[in-house]
This record gives C-alpha cells, sequence and structure tokens, in this order.
C-alpha cells in the first residue's frame, strides 16, 4: 500500500467504527505554557482529559502533526543515525472520552492491524504494565486477559513503569499502557533470536508500533493518584513506521513517506543515495526529515527567529544546511528546493503547505543565505582559534562556535580532526550544562495543585456583552515563577477576555464588601481562562463583582478592529496574496505582521492608511454572528488564518467588507475608533512584512508630536517659510563642510606620515611600527596605512586612534608578511582589540577593530611588538 492509502485506510476504519474524523491541529501550540510544539497526538485534547471541556464527541479519530525537537521527548541527534526517529511525523490516533475502554480499544487495533492491514501475526508482540509496588498500583490484569484471546501467552510481555505507564506531565491524567511491537527481522534472523527479548531494547527491527493509552488515574503535584471518575482511551500509532512495516522495508526512509524527497536531494547533489550509515547517507536522511519539520512549522506560523519554538526551528534548518554543507559539498542555498515536494505529498492532508508554498520557500531561502554566511564566518572563527589552541580547543571556544555560530559539536570535532586537534569535551559539556541550566530557571512554575471549591461547573465568558459580572471562584492554585508568587483563578462567569489571537489579556479587579483584589492579566490554558492575581480574596466562599478595566478594553478594542480593516485594506491595495502572519494588539498601539514579498512604498501606505480611514468614517457597524457553522462561515467570505484550530462552529466579524473568524473584542462601530496612523513598516523575515500604527488618542498624540517637531525643525532651518529649502541649505553647507574637514584630515595624515617614517624600527628583518595617532576620522587612516605600506617595504604596521570616545585599531601587512610568514591581520587585530574590549577583521594584509576602552590602546601596540619578537624568536 501506498503511505497515502494508508493513512486513508487508517480513518476510514475509525469512521466504520462510529469516530468522528477531526483535523490535526497546528503544530505550533498556542495556549498551553507547558509546550511549544504539539509532541503527541493528545494535545489538542487535553482539556478534556483535565476535564475543563466536555467532548462534542465522544469518539474521536485523526492524523496530527507532531513535533518532537526539545524537553522531555527529544529526537533530534538520533534523526538520520537509526531507521525509525523524526523530527516532525505523523501520529494516527483514536480517542475516546469517557465512551469505550479496553476491551474495545484492543479489540479493535488487532482488527486494524491483522485483518485490515494484513499483518503477520506470528511477527507481533504485545505489552501490558506489570504494576509498581512503590506506586502501591496492581498488574494491568484485565489487559492481560483481553490479549490472551488474540495472542499467546508467550507473546504477551510484562513491561515496568517507564514503558508501560503514561503521563501527560509531572501533573494531571495518567494511566497503564499497552504497546503492540513488530519484529520486520529476516526470518534467518529470527530464528537465531527470540523477539520477544529485543522488545522494548532499542532493537531497530523490533519496534513499537501501536501504544493505547488507558487514562484512568490523577496524579497530583504531591504525587498520589486518585482514580478519575471518567475513564478515557489515547492511542498513538506512527505513520512512519506503520507504512515502513506495511511496505516491507527496514527503514522509514525507504517508504515513499521520504524517498521522494532522497531523490530530489541526489539530483540537487549528484550524489547517489547508498542505503548505508555514511556521512553522506545520513545526511541525506538529515535533511529529507528536516525539511518536513520546517516546511511544516512555517506554513503553520511559526517563523525562524532567536527565541522560543522560532529559535528551534531556526537550528533545525541550520542543521539541516550544515549537513548538506560538510557531506554533500552543498555550498549555495538548497533546502528551500524540497518544500514543493512536500507540498505535493500532503496537498490532499494538510493542506496549508501548498497553498503558501512561495512564502515557506522564500523564508527558507533567506535564512539558508543567512546561514551560509554565518557558516563562513563560523570558520573563520575556528580558524582563529584554532591558530592559537596549541592541540586543544578549549571548551568554551567550542561552545561559542556552538551558541553564536551554530556550529553543532560534531561539526566542530570534524574540523579539529582535519587540522589534528582534540576539544575539551567535558568544558564544551559543562558550558552548555550552564546555559541549560540559566533556561530552567528563567522557564522554571512551580505550581500546586488545584483547590477545588466547586464540582463540575464548567465557566462561562460573557466578556463580548458586559465587562461586569457577578461571579463566585471555582478554583484557585499558587503559582511560582520567577521567584514572583501569584494565584490562579477560576471563575463560574468571567467578563475577562484571555489573551488570545494577538489580543493581550484583560485587567480589572474583584470587589467583595470592602475588599478589593486587584486581576493583573487573564490568560487561557488549555482553553481554560485564568485570572491572575497577587492576592487570594479573603472570603473564598463569597460572591464576587468582576469588573473589567473598561478603559484599557475600549483602546484595546480600537487597536484590534483596526487590524481587520487594516487586513482587508491590505488586500484591496497589494493583492489578495496578503495574509495575515501574526499580530499584537493592545491598549497602545497595535502591530500586524502579513505576507508580501516587497517593501509596501511610500504611496501604498498612503492608500491603505487612507482606505482605514475612509472605513472609520464610514462608521460601519459591528457585524457579529455567533455559532456559526465552519462550513457557512466559509461561505460568507469568512478569512482563517493559518496555524488556528477551528472548530465545527466559530464567530464571525464584519465590519463592511472586512469579514474574519476571530474571538476577540471589537468596538460597535468602525466610528468609535476615531483616527487610525501607520507609524512604521519593515520586514520582519522574507516573505513577511509587519506594519505598526496606533488609533484614537494615540493616533492624536503622534500627530501632534510629529507637527511639534516640524515646527522645531522649522525654526532649526533658518528658513521658515520654506522648511524644505531651509534643510537643502544646510544640508549642503554640512557637506561642504565635511569635505573641507576631510581635505584638512588627509593634508594632516600626509604630514604625519614622513613623521611616523621616521619611527620605524627593524625587528629581525621586520620593518615594525605600532603607534597612536592624532587623527579622528577612519578613511584618513586608512590612507595613511596604505601610503606607508607603499613606501616602506616589509612593513608591520600598527595604527591606533581615538575617535568620539572610542578605541579605533588599524593593522597593515606588507604582502611578503602575509605569504612567507602566514601572518594575517584580520586575526592580529581581534587578539589586540582584547585590549580596548573590542572586536573586528578583514583581509589577510589589512583589518581594522574598534573598542570601547580608549586607555588600552598602549597595551595593544605593546602586545603588537611582543607579537613580532616572539615571531622571530621562533
Amino acid at each position: 500500500m501506498l503511505s497515502a492509502q494508508i493513512r486513508e485506510t487508517f480513518l476510514n476504519f475509525f469512521a466504520s467504527k462510529d469516530h468522528k474524523i477531526v483535523p490535526s491541529a497546528p503544530i505550533v501550540v498556542k495556549d498551553d505554557p507547558t509546550l511549544m510544539f504539539t509532541n503527541a497526538g493528545m494535545n489538542q485534547f487535553k482539556d478534556y482529559f483535565l476535564g475543563n471541556r466536555t467532548a462534542e464527541y465522544p469518539r474521536i479519530a485523526d492524523t496530527q502533526k507532531c513535533l518532537r525537537v526539545s524537553g522531555k521527548h527529544n529526537d533530534l541527534e538520533e534523526v538520520g543515525l537509526d531507521t525509525y526517529h523524526h523530527t516532525m511525523f505523523e501520529m494516527l490516533g483514536n480517542w475516546s472520552f469517557g465512551d469505550y475502554f479496553k476491551e474495545e480499544a484492543i479489540s479493535w487495533a488487532w482488527e486494524l492491524l491483522t485483518e485490515v492491514y494484513k499483518m503477520d501475526k506470528s511477527r507481533l508482540y504485545v505489552t501490558y504494565f506489570e504494576g509498581d509496588v512503590a506506586e502501591n498500583l496492581e498488574a494491568d490484569e484485565e489487559t492481560r486477559q483481553i490479549w490472551s484471546r488474540f495472542v499467546s501467552a508467550d507473546r504477551i510481555l510484562k513491561g515496568n513503569k517507564k514503558d508501560n505507564f503514561w503521563e501527560m506531565g509531572a501533573t494531571g491524567p495518567c494511566g497503564p499502557c499497552t504497546e503492540i511491537h513488530v519484529d520486520i527481522r529476516d526470518d534467518a534472523e529470527r530464528a537465531l533470536v527470540d523477539g520477544k527479548t529485543l522488545v522494548n531494547a532499542s532493537h531497530p527491527h523490533v519496534i513499537e508500533i501501536w501504544n493505547n493509552v488507558f487514562i484512568q488515574f490523577n496524579r497530583s503535584a504531591n504525587g498520589s493518584l486518585s482514580v478519575l471518575p471518567a475513564k478515557h482511551v489515547d492511542t498513538g500509532m506512527g505513520f512512519e513506521r506503520l507504512c515502513m512495516v506495511l511496505q516491507g522495508k527496514k527503514s522509514n526512509y525507504d517508504t515513499d513517506v521520504f524517498t521522494p524527497l532522497i531523490a530530489t536531494v541526489e539530483a540537487i547533489s549528484g550524489i547517489q543515495y547508498q542505503y548505508s550509515d555514511s556521512k553522506q547517507d545520513v545526511a541525506m536522511r538529515v535533511i529529507a526529515d528536516h525539511i518536513r519539520a520546517v516546511t511544516f512549522t512555517i506554513a503553520d506560523g511559526q517563523l525562524p527567529s532567536n527565541t522560543g519554538a522560532g529559535y528551534v526551528i531556526r537550528r533545525i534548518l541550520r542543521r539541516a544546511v550544515r549537513y548538506g554543507y560538510s557531506y554533500l559539498d552543498l555550498k549555495e542555498p538548497f533546502f528551500h528546493k524540497l518544500v514543493v515536494v512536500v507540498a505535493k505529498q500532503f496537498e490532499h492532508v494538510f493542506t496549508n503547505v501548498l497553498s503558501q508554498l512561495d512564502l515557506v520557500e522564500k523564508v527558507i531561502r533567506e535564512e539558508e543565505a543567512t546561514f551560509l554566511n554565518t557558516l563562513g564566518g563560523g570558520l573563520k572563527k575556528f580558524a582563529a582559534i584554532s591558530n592559537i589552541s596549541g592541540k586543544e580547543i578549549g571548551g568554551r571556544e567550542a561552545f561559542e562556535l556552538y551558541d553564536t555560530f551554530g556550529f553543532p559539536i560534531d561539526l566542530t570535532r570534524l574540523l579539529a580532526a582535519e587540522q589534528g586537534l582534540t576539544i575539551d569535551e567535558a568544558g564544551f559539556e559543562t558550558e552548555l550544562k550552564k546555559q541549560k541550566e540559566r533556561s530552567k530557571k528563567d522557564a522554571a512554575v512551580n505550581q500546586e495543585d488545584w483547590v477545588q471549591l466547586v464540582e463540575d461547573e464548567e465557566e462561562e465568558f460573557v466578556g463580548y456583552d458586559f465587562t461586569e459580572a457577578n461571579v463566585h471562584l471555582v478554583r484557585y492554585r499558587k503559582v511560582v515563577a520567577k521567584e514572583k508568587e501569584q494565584y490562579q483563578l477560576v471563575f463560574n462567569y468571567t467578563p475577562f477576555y484571555a489573551e488570545g489571537g494577538g489580543q493581550v489579556g484583560d485587567t480589572g479587579y474583584l470587589i467583595a464588601d470592602d475588599e478589593k483584589v486587584r486581576i493583573t492579566d487573564t490568560k487561557k490554558e488549555n482553553n481554560l481562562i485564568i485570572h491572575y492575581s497577587d492576592e487570594l480574596p479573603k472570603n473564598l466562599n463569597g460572591s464576587f463583582k468582576a469588573v473589567v478595566d473598561n478603559t484599557k478594553r475600549i483602546y484595546t478594542e480600537r487597536n484590534h478592529t483596526a487590524t481587520h480593516l487594516l487586513h482587508e485594506a491590505l488586500r484591496s491595495v497589494l493583492g489578495t496574496h496578503v495574509q495575515q502572519k501574526g499580530s499584537l494588539v493592545n491598549e497602545d498601539y497595535l502591530r500586524f505582521d502579513f505576507s508580501h514579498f516587497a517593501k509596501v512604498s511610500d504611496e501604498e501606505l498612503v492608500r491603505i492608511e487612507s482606505i482605514v480611514n475612509e472605513n472609520i468614517l464610514h462608521n460601519f457597524p459591528l457585524d457579529e454572528r455567533r455559532h456559526v457553522p465552519m462550513n457557512e462561515a466559509k461561505n460568507m467570505g469568512a478569512m482563517a488564518l493559518f496555524g488556528e484550530k477551528y472548530g465545527d462552529v466559530v464567530r464571525v466579524i464584519r465590519f463592511g467588507n472586512s469579514v474574519e473568524l476571530c474571538g476577540g473584542t471589537h468596538v460597535k462601530a468602525t466610528g468609535n475608533i476615531g483616527l487610525f496612523k501607520i507609524v512604521s513598516e519593515s520586514a520582519v523575515a522574507a516573505g513577511i512584512r509587519r506594519i505598526e500604527a496606533v488609533t484614537g488618542m494615540g493616533a492624536l498624540s503622534h500627530i501632534n508630536g510629529k507637527l511639534e517637531q516640524l515646527e522645531k525643525i522649522s525654526v532649526l532651518s533658518r528658513n521658515t517659510r520654506d522648511i524644505v529649502k531651509g534643510i537643502e541649505a544646510l544640508v549642503t553647507e554640512n557637506n561642504d563642510l565635511r569635505k573641507e574637514l576631510e581635505r584638512l584630515q588627509n593634508q594632516q595624515a600626509g604630514q604625519l606620515k614622513e613623521t611616523l617614517k621616521g619611527q620605524v624600527q627593524s625587528i629581525n628583518g621586520i620593518h615594525f611600527l605600532a603607534v597612536t595617532v592624532p587623527l579622528n576620522a577612519a578613511e584618513a587612516i586608512k590612507n595613511l596605512a596604505f601610503n606607508l605600506r607603499q613606501e616602506v617595504e616589509n612593513l608591520f604596521l600598527v595604527l591606533g586612534a581615538e575617535m568620539d570616545g572610542k578605541a579605533h585599531l588599524t593593522v597593515m601587512l606588507d604582502d611578503q608578511l602575509v605569504k612567507d610568514m602566514g601572518l594575517n591581520a584580520s586575526n592580529i587585530v581581534r587578539e589586540l582589540a582584547r585590549e580596548i574590549e573590542g572586536g573586528g577583521g578583514g583581509q589577510p594584509f589589512y583589518a581594522t577593530a574598534g573598542g570601547k576602552k580608549p586607555q588600552g590602546l598602549a597595551k595593544a601596540m605593546a602586545k603588537a611588538q611582543e607579537m613580532v619578537a616572539s615571531m622571530q624568536q621562533a
């Protein structure tokens, strides 16, 4: 079976068992602070397991995009080296929320694998939980007995807590699980070693293929377990592994899930894949895996960046490019050429890649080009380090290459080996551990269990209609993050909008009798609206009036509605290819990211701003429709955002021609916005632009500020009647003065040259000069250095200068010193720049550096003389 048929068969099978087939959630997690990425099929259903929501469908099946590259589930280092680990993978799953349990889950799993997929029963093994004395957990005898109807006793194996007891995290729902393993070894190997001895032993061809989790307990913060009132089934089967088994392969990479990608890498590199463990084959597997992770994540709205989830994606991308660079001799951008292969493979499953093909390709290509430049800089840095390292690269230096230039330690190890050097591996691990500990400390959150005050009461958001409501507390917990103690509160009703869709969370307060408790923020965690406060109300069981900060809400609503009008105006002026790629809406300003492949011109910005203001003046009323079926919303022309998860019913917001799916709060009519003013337009990434704007009083304040500046400029221009002419005259005068200054500086440098020639020393055959000069122009210093080089043979020249309170260094070398002695001005100036607390670089014969410590110039000159003396002695 082809992979597409295998996936379709799974979904059709569970549809026949009355399961609702639902789409995959985005790979980037939006409202779960414990996760960066969806790393398991159950993530989008956590609310049901936690009891925060009631499932609309008691039985569900799907294929979920997953990414495992950080935290507890991190398969990155195994990718490409073995046959079955991946960064991005599909998890096929079926779920029961308080409906069926062990009997149905096990029997259907066996039916699908052996009767539908026709898997060889003699190759299958199953495991069950053996119990745990320390946890006072008994063996899962029920599961063992169910399996005994399908599988012989010698194929039903006990599993320990590590392998056969699944937990969502440190706290939360958990329970025993039963795994299904398959032995795909050749018959000769199977005859020599019994397959059951290789289960859960990391054998590449005796692998887990399906895990059925039976969620029946809840883990509290104190470690204790309690029985859940409703029992759930959570299953997961790795799609890529399933394809390997059903297509008779020994590696996931040999299935049609990956072969089109590997074939494309072959064509690009001109190197044939050999189905081996060679460096070239590992590189091809890494690239084929990583392009899927990067492509799907960008398509779901996460751009590469220097922080958080964006940094993880940037590292994956760079890892792939580095493998191509080092082992396939791919020195030009190539990775982006694989995006179209991924898009076509999944055009009928995950459609957003094909619809955003141009954008994803451009983002990846720009990232590649940037990293290849960085890679070149990193190689230069390595050369500089290796020149002064003796026989070993220090751990701190290896970590700098890793952290600053994106060099994995294996690349540094390879480069070092080529030059007969070793690496202080222990020192590197120490630096890496320090970084991880810093990250853990920054991210550490210690939260207690929820204290439940009212049972079985679901929270209701009433903030679309009210900014005040009478509420009572349903549950609370204490949280300590970054050494700050806070409380998280959940009410039966809430008018507070939780941060989401780019809109910040509401603030406000609770009132009870003479007490007033401040609400500092509102966020959503797994669809539960959580209110943050620095203190608990005195009477936890009392009734409160919850009051939203109405001024902040009104200002925020103006900016939010303005983003809708801006989106529609952008599509009108720039084209319908424009799609929202992120936003931030608070009471002060709005930020709107969108797809577009060129800078928005000044003329276009004027038109966009005018359209938005015309729609404000038109005073379009809010047309809000709640609980609209998704198909009906699409027929209305509502814009859905890539990377967002929508249910079967949605909320539609219309202002004039602007129609969008949106969960945020808005003004009652566009006239309430008052005024819209664009403040800036800039690039965020390849194909992504950003507009920042202000509305209402913020826009008026911005304009008044500009007018005030204009008035001051008018006075300074010395021509209040025609400011432009006045400024032009000042610019002309300034240019003339600059030219005169340069002439005088060059004249001074020419006079200084003759003096300096007389100060040149001869140190064992090298003409050496290191001196601080009284020049305040870099161009004049450069001309002086080149003139001295022309007139003094075999010159080693170092010039220092103080310019505008900062230090400046210039190193100039004669060509013979570079060729015959292997000297490098760039390396030398970096070493000297340490004395001025700076850095720099340049060419082998000419380099410059800047620093913040002018008083270190004298030491730099002395160090230069020591260098020359030591070179001669050597």
